[in-house]
């Protein structure tokens, strides 16, 4: 009895502690980086100097089974709807051939004309990969970077819908500070005109997505770094992660018949004898590869040094505004880090300093293996290697247990009703007059609190021949259209190493038939059929 009534207080003082410090609507800050393995950030086991997230991570909250779409587009058409990304029509899948990054059904409003409703102003500083622009779809304020392929020089970029002229080389331009320099001065507009008013601020970083363009000075802290080698840094990055309590399990083996998902063998000419298209042994490199394979991982780890900075001076603005206790940031990737090696843009000169704006480099598998530690597969693929990323999520006012863990699985379908819940407003039911269909997100603001006791939700995946669901412990998961499914209990198995699909036939054709079942109803929902 008396422990039952100690736990009834410990409820209702929770309870009076969240609603009376969200009375009024907080501010949203979400940053969103590119190809961020799960293990690419100081606070989730990384040797990389990130003190700003691991600070935000440190006083606020870090989630170990936090998932994403496994692809850049899809994660973003997620985050600011909170669909799956093929109900509106932004990823292909079986039986929606129109659904290749096409137009959004007209009732799927983003996230700023929701918001908007509740008197927010919104604002996007840097990638989009969506359908029209951020002004047209809702946002006051944009700079929006679109070319992905140069990091020193864009061709495509827009301030507010409108489009500015090409960066020549050789300026000081480079597109991580050029983002957060954005974020920081719509930050100090609202503070000078639009004070009394709640914003929203999206800050999408095109880094650590390749080209791996780095500036000389972050690069010279990590140059001496990776020489050790794939397979100690990966072993030291498990080490951490356990030490942490992040996962529980057997570290997942090094698939050395994975590489690339996209096999350009022009390209790994272009690039020469110092590229390595599969994550094999470090001893079975050359020094030529060791070499070359160590640059990259450092031009990596620079930016996400980089990005730490910025984040750190967008941080400061917050602070100098006063709005920092009041503000809800959170952290994600978009997907895990990338195996893919190819040369687009301007090419790759071989005699290029590494990093430069005249080099075109990729992380290739080796290292993305290292920095999806301890999972396996890669962007792209719907193992958790390609899927689950660091989530962070930080507020003063409301966070107590402070440098908590929550293991509650979560999604980024979640974001957006969790904001809009926040903010104290509703999504729209209707739309012309018809029904808007239901979400499948959940508000995350009770784990901002505590973690859920036991959870039984259901997840679904798919991109391009990479399939998954998650039914509360259970995971089927399929790469390849001719392939076979596997079967995972992530209780016990977190890392995917144990498929256990031929001892549990029946949990398998269960989860495959609601697999099928929700992409049938997706379909549905993104035709209107």
């Amino acid at each position: 009895m008396i422990h039952r009534f100690a736990a009834l207080c410990i409820c209702v003082v929770l309870t009076f502690v969240s609603s009376s410090a969200i009375a009024k609507p907080p501010n949203f800050l979400v940053i969103m980086v590119d190809d961020l393995g799960y293990s690419d950030l100081g606070c989730y086991g990384s040797e990389i100097d990130t003190p700003n997230l691991d600070s935000l991570a440190m006083n606020g909250l870090r989630f170990t089974q936090f998932y994403n779409t496994a692809r850049c587009w899809p994660s973003r058409a997620a985050l600011l709807t909170g669909y799956y990304a093929q109900q509106v029509r932004r990823d292909a899948f079986p039986g929606l051939p129109e659904g290749k990054r096409g137009d959004r059904p007209e009732w799927a409003r983003l996230l700023p004309e929701v918001l908007s409703q509740a008197g927010y102003r919104s604002y996007h500083s840097g990638k989009w990969h969506l359908d029209g622009k951020p002004i047209e779809t809702g946002f006051h304020r944009s700079y929006l970077l679109r070319d992905q392929g140069r990091f020193f020089n864009p061709h495509v970029h827009w301030l507010d819908d409108e489009r500015l002229p090409a960066i020549k080389k050789g300026t000081s331009y480079y597109g991580t500070t050029v983002i957060a320099d954005h974020a920081v001065r719509c930050l100090q507009e609202h503070a000078g005109s639009q004070s009394e008013k709640p914003f929203f601020h999206y800050l999408a970083f095109t880094a650590p997505h390749f080209p791996l363009h780095a500036l000389p000075q972050d690069i010279a802290k990590y140059k001496d770094r990776y020489h050790q080698g794939w397979d100690k840094v990966r072993e030291e990055r498990w080490q951490r992660i356990k030490e942490m309590g992040l996962v529980s399990a057997d570290l997942s083996a090094v698939e050395e018949e994975i590489g690339p998902p996209y096999h350009f063998p022009d390209h790994l000419k272009i690039l020469g004898d110092g590229e390595v298209n599969r994550p094999v042994p470090w001893d079975s490199l050359t020094p030529e590869q060791k070499k070359f394979q160590a640059d990259k991982m450092a031009l990596h780890a620079a930016m996400i040094d980089r990005v730490d900075q910025e984040i750190g001076r967008v941080l400061k603005q917050l602070k100098k505004m006063k709005a920092f206790e009041e503000t809800l940031i959170l952290f994600l990737s978009d997907n895990g880090a990338s195996a893919e090696i190819m040369v687009r843009s301007d090419g790759h000169d071989p005699a290029a300093t590494p990093g430069s704006a005249d080099s075109y480099l990729c992380l290739g598998p080796g290292w993305s293996t290292v920095c999806n530690t301890p999972f396996r597969r890669h962007k792209t693929w719907t193992h958790e290697g390609g899927c689950a990323t660091p989530f962070i999520a930080h507020w003063p006012n409301v966070i107590k247990d402070k440098g908590s863990l929550r293991k509650t699985p979560a999604h980024i379908i979640d974001i957006a009703p969790t904001l809009i819940e926040l903010a104290k407003t509703e999504r729209f039911k209707e739309w012309k007059g018809k029904p808007v269909p239901v979400p499948p997100g959940k508000s995350l603001t009770s784990l901002f609190q505590q973690d859920a006791a036991a959870h039984d939700r259901t997840l679904w995946w798919s991109h391009e021949a990479n399939h998954a669901i998650r039914k509360g412990d259970w995971k089927a998961v399929v790469s390849g259209d001719d392939a076979e499914w596997e079967l995972y209990n992530l209780e016990t198995d977190r890392t995917e190493t144990s498929n256990i699909a031929s001892a549990n036939p029946d949990k398998l054709d269960e989860l495959k038939q609601e697999w099928t079942s929700l992409r049938d109803k997706f379909y549905r929902i993104a035709t209107g059929k």
